[in-house]
C-alpha cells in the first residue's frame, strides 16, 4: 500500500471528473459530501439488464464503470463552492489488473488477485489517494502491491497529475 498526495486539485480533478483518465477503473463506491452528503453504490445491478438479454454485454463486470457515472459526480461536485468532502473508492478493470500484473512479470497467478484498488480521499483541503489489493487466498508475497504500487505513480506522472508520497 501505497499513499500520494495530490499537489494540483485543479489538475488533478479536471483528470478524475472531466477527462477520460480514469476510464480504465470501476467505481465500487463513492461518498460526496455537499449541502447533502450524497452515497452512490458501484455495484451493478444484473437484473437490470435481463429486462433485455440482447443489449446487455456478454460477461458483467461486478461494478459500474467509472466512465459511466463520472458525469453524476462531476454534476454533484461542481458549482462555486467545493464539496465538503468525497471519498471514491475505484477498481482497475479486472482485465487491465490481470494484463498489468502478466506485463509485470508477476509471479503469482493473476486470477489469484480479486482486485487492484484506488482510494480516494479529499477532506476539504486535500486529496490523498491510497492503493490495495484485495486478494482471493492468502499469499506470502507482497509482488502484487509493489506492482500496483509502482504502476499508479507511472500512472500519475504519464497523466501529468503532480503528488508527493506521503
Amino acid at each position: 500500500m501505497t499513499a500520494l498526495q495530490i499537489t494540483s486539485m485543479k489538475q488533478f480533478m479536471n483528470k478524475l471528473l472531466a477527462g477520460e483518465s480514469f476510464d480504465g477503473f470501476l467505481l465500487e463506491e463513492a461518498v460526496i459530501g455537499t449541502a447533502g452528503t450524497f452515497t452512490l453504490d458501484g455495484h451493478l445491478n444484473k437484473d437490470f439488464f435481463a429486462q433485455d438479454p440482447e443489449s446487455a454485454p456478454q460477461e458483467l463486470p461486478e461494478f459500474l464503470p467509472w466512465s459511466q457515472i463520472r458525469g453524476l459526480c462531476f454534476q454533484l461536485i461542481k458549482g462555486k463552492r467545493t464539496p465538503l468532502f468525497f471519498r471514491f473508492t475505484l477498481q482497475l478493470a479486472p482485465e487491465k489488473a490481470a494484463a498489468l500484473l502478466k506485463r509485470e512479470n508477476c509471479s503469482i497467478d493473476p486470477g489469484l488477485v480479486k482486485a487492484l484498488a484506488l482510494n480516494i480521499r479529499y477532506d476539504g483541503s486535500k486529496a490523498v489517494l491510497t492503493t490495495a489489493v484485495s486478494l482471493r487466498t492468502f499469499l506470502a508475497t507482497k509482488e502484487p502491491d509493489a506492482i500496483w504500487d509502482r504502476a499508479l505513480r507511472v500512472f500519475l506522472e504519464r497523466e501529468g497529475i503532480p503528488f508527493e508520497a506521503l
